[in-house]
Formats: structure tokens, C-alpha cells, sequence
């Protein structure tokens, strides 16, 4: 089989069909760069910018617990629906930087918070999601290894989608198209997966906290939305907040890696070229890290796993310099490119999941 590049612009990167991917060794890259972001300060706490985070989310739910009771028995309560589905995804940024203990100085303190933030407000289970992000973060789109390429209703490798069948077969074949829309049901999903994994058999720390905290949030918000809305408009606005989030969400994660190279499970590589070869930048400058809560500098991330967000634009010039210095592609690209990116290759795993004894101009005519 002949070799195919999931990205020309990254040049020397290469993936065989059978998935294996060639990078150059560079020994001393992460040491150096790593020297300088020190010397530079830019893993300094920024506890300044997290209160004003903090402060402008709060008065954002204050004001939408106002317009819900100003409102009362109104189809623009919607409006509020949906606004409590950005409010929340943003709460998800806070967990996830202080997960990365991004926000307060010690690590117990910031794992409280995350814990907090996660489980009390957005609904998610701390302890789930951490297990998933710490194995993403340590092998990126590493076959086998990384949780966010694992086979779910998409299909991120060609074997996955050749294996579907039934109804998942049909998405999976149409996948790329399909990837948004089914967006609006992962806010449902994760709050799904948080109690099957604290009700599962596993061990798991901290579990009769999380679902405490489960509880109580799901109870304060759900009771007066049902108590003071009639029936039908109370399922309408959980169901816009659910889709808002569920989409917010994935549209701030998905641009990172999806379409960038697919690493071998035995592959040999240095920590450097696994962060920035299989990780993707969306330009934007404030606007986009404000969107994103700094996912838009994922290069930055992966390599600084705990610096805090208001530095991740410094460092980009930093790595940048660095990159070209050695050679390393540094992709980067806007916001709406790199959806259209992840678009197409969905739809390129999803051709695995197409009968190859299907005649295309004899299905064309069936259908006439």
C-alpha cells in the first residue's frame, strides 16, 4: 500500500495505511524551550485574571437567574437556556485549567476546585474526566493509548469505522456531515457518563462526594425549571441548554487534533515532536482564547500543561521560533478552517464503513 499524509502541510510526517508514522528524533527540544519559558515567567500564577473570570461568570448566572424569574412562563426563557449553555461550558474551561493547576498554587487546592466546578456546576464527573485527559494528554492521537480516538458513535480510525455495523455503520459512513448535529446530544452524554462511572464497580476517589455534588446541582437547577415552567417548555429548555452545551463544547475540543497524524501504538518519538505534531493552533488572537479558554493555543498546552491562560499567546511566539528553528511544522489555521479539516476527515475514516462491492452508479440509478 502506498503511504498517505493526513496533512500535507506537515511535511516529513509520515502515515503508512498500516498506521505506523516516522518522526525525526530532536533529544534536547522540550529542555530548551522548556528553559526559556521558565526564565521568561510565563508559568507565574495569574490569580488577577482568574477572579475576573470568575467574577464576569458569576454576574453572567446572576443575571440569567434574574431573566428567568423576570420572564416567568415565557418561549424566551429559551434565551436563557441557551445562555446558561456557554455560562456552563465556560465553568468547564475553569475545571479543566485548574485540573491542569493553572489556577491556584497548590495542587490539592486546584483539584478541590476542579472537583467543584466540574461535579457542582457544569455536572460532569471530576474523577472520570481527569483518568481520560491525563492519558490524552501523555499520548495524543497515540493509537490505543489515547482515550479521545477510542471508537464511540464517531470513528477517529479507518479500522473502527470498517468495523461498524447496524445503525452506527449508516452515521459512520456519513459521519464528518453529521459530527455538529450530533454535538447537541454530548451535553447529555457527559452527564450520562458521570453517574455510570461513579454507580459503576470501579474504585473511584472521592465518589460519594461527586455524587453529592451531582445532586445538588442537578436539583437546584432542575427543580425550578420544572416547578415554575409548564411541562413542555421545561423539557424545551433543558433540552436548548443541553444542545448549546454539548456543542459548545465539542466545537472548542474537536479543532485540536482531529485530522492531524494518527501515531502508531509502538511508535518511537520524542516529547517535543509528539505535542506539536499531532496538535493544531486556531488563530484568533483574544477573541478565539476567550471562545476556547485557551484551547486555541493547544500547542501550548500539550507542551505547558499548567500554564495559565493569559500566557499561552507569549509562549506561542516562543515555540513558534522554536519550531522553524528546528524544522517542526507548527500548524495553525483559523477557527472555521479547521472545522471544515476535522469535516473532511470524518468523512475520509467514515469511506472505510462503505460496502466496497457497492457500485456507486448502480445505487445512483436505484434511487432514480
Amino acid at each position: 500500500m502506498s503511504s498517505t499524509t493526513l496533512e500535507p502541510r506537515l511535511g516529513p510526517v509520515r502515515q503508512t495505511y498500516a498506521g505506523t508514522a516516522e518522526f525525526p528524533p530532536i533529544a534536547r527540544a522540550y529542555t530548551d524551550v522548556s528553559q526559556i519559558v521558565r526564565e521568561t515567567g510565563l508559568l507565574r500564577r495569574t490569580p488577577w485574571f482568574y477572579a475576573m473570570v470568575g467574577t464576569v461568570l458569576a454576574l453572567g448566572f446572576a443575571g440569567c437567574i434574574a431573566g428567568f424569574i423576570l420572564l416567568g412562563d415565557s418561549w424566551f426563557q429559551l434565551l436563557i437556556a441557551a445562555a446558561l449553555g456557554i455560562l456552563f461550558t465556560q465553568v468547564a474551561f475553569l475545571s479543566h485549567e485548574a485540573a491542569h493547576r493553572q489556577i491556584l498554587s497548590s495542587g490539592p487546592a486546584n483539584d478541590r476546585l476542579a472537583r467543584i466546578l466540574g461535579n457542582g456546576i457544569v455536572g460532569m464527573s471530576y474523577s472520570w474526566w481527569a483518568t481520560k485527559h491525563t492519558r490524552h494528554h501523555a499520548n495524543p492521537n497515540r493509537v490505543e493509548k489515547d482515550p479521545d480516538i477510542e471508537i464511540d458513535t464517531i470513528s477517529f480510525l479507518e479500522t473502527d469505522a470498517a468495523s461498524a455495523r447496524g445503525l452506527r455503520r449508516f452515521i459512520t459512513q456519513r459521519q464528518g456531515w453529521l459530527f455538529f448535529p450530533l454535538l447537541t446530544l454530548e451535553g447529555l452524554n457527559l452527564h450520562v457518563i458521570a453517574f455510570r462511572h461513579l454507580f459503576s464497580r470501579e474504585p473511584v476517589k472521592g465518589r460519594w462526594i461527586e455524587l453529592a455534588m451531582l445532586a445538588v446541582r442537578f436539583g437546584v437547577i432542575w427543580t425550578p425549571v420544572f416547578l415554575f415552567l409548564p411541562l413542555g417548555m421545561a423539557f424545551a429548555f433543558l433540552g436548548v441548554q443541553l444542545a448549546v452545551f454539548g456543542v459548545y463544547m465539542g466545537a472548542s475540543f474537536a479543532p485540536n487534533h482531529k485530522g492531524m497524524p494518527i501515531i502508531a501504538k509502538d511508535a518511537k518519538l520524542d516529547f517535543f515532536s509528539k505535542q506539536v505534531r499531532t496538535s493544531r493552533n486556531v488563530s484568533g488572537g483574544w477573541w478565539a482564547t476567550w471562545m476556547m479558554g485557551g484551547l486555541n493555543y493547544q500547542i501550548e498546552h500539550h507542551l505547558f500543561p499548567n500554564m495559565p491562560r493569559p500566557h499561552l499567546a507569549r509562549a506561542r511566539e516562543i515555540v513558534r521560533d522554536h519550531c522553524e528553528t528546528l524544522e517542526v511544522p507548527y500548524v495553525e489555521t483559523t477557527m472555521w478552517k479547521s472545522y471544515g479539516i476535522v469535516i473532511d476527515y470524518l468523512n475520509r475514516v467514515g469511506l472505510a464503513a462503505r460496502d466496497p462491492f457497492d457500485c456507486p452508479v448502480e445505487a445512483t440509478y436505484r434511487r432514480v
